[in-house]
């Protein structure tokens, strides 16, 4: 379904950026301490900056907040069931004068990693280690604020 966020806006230095009312992307985790996983997504190489590792996520619709928008594109993009998905919290981490990405963190109620399926925007898909996800090719926005989402990720052993 075409949503009304789906389009470019492009930024005050020219880049073209995906999402009207701007983009949300799901950090979504399963476990705690050391085993910890996050979902990864390896984009499809003809989306925005494909062929790289991020989060699912996408454009925001007029109607949604973006913890809605980032679980349903990660309904679209994974098949996740958005009823095992438990938000904890929103962050903006790209702010434009005219578009901003949030990040959004949750958890798996389940404590395990979701069974995923991947759609044509993927490549794969694949629950990682929290350890390991920075020795990805990550996203260049989401490689930037990796450090600060996992400051505020609290894993405990």
């Amino acid at each position: 379904m075409l949503g009304d966020g789906n389009g470019w806006v492009v930024a005050p230095d020219g880049t073209k950026l995906w999402g009207l009312h701007g983009a949300a992307g799901l950090f979504l985790l399963a476990g705690e301490g050391a085993d910890a996983r996050l979902l990864l997504q390896h984009r499809a190489t003809w989306t925005a900056q494909g062929g790289m590792w991020g989060i699912p996520g996408g454009a925001i619709d007029s109607h949604e907040s973006p913890a809605e928008a980032a679980v349903r594109e990660s309904v679209e993009e994974c098949a996740i069931d958005p009823a095992l998905v438990a938000v904890e919290r929103e962050l903006v981490t790209t702010e434009l004068p005219n578009w901003r990405y949030t990040t959004v963190i949750a958890r798996t109620t389940t404590g395990a990693p979701l069974p995923v399926t991947a759609n044509e925007e993927s490549e794969e898909l694949r629950w990682v280690p929290l350890a390991d996800v920075a020795s990805f090719t990550l996203h260049p926005g989401f490689a930037e604020s990796l450090p600060r989402l996992m400051g505020h990720t609290e894993t405990h052993d």
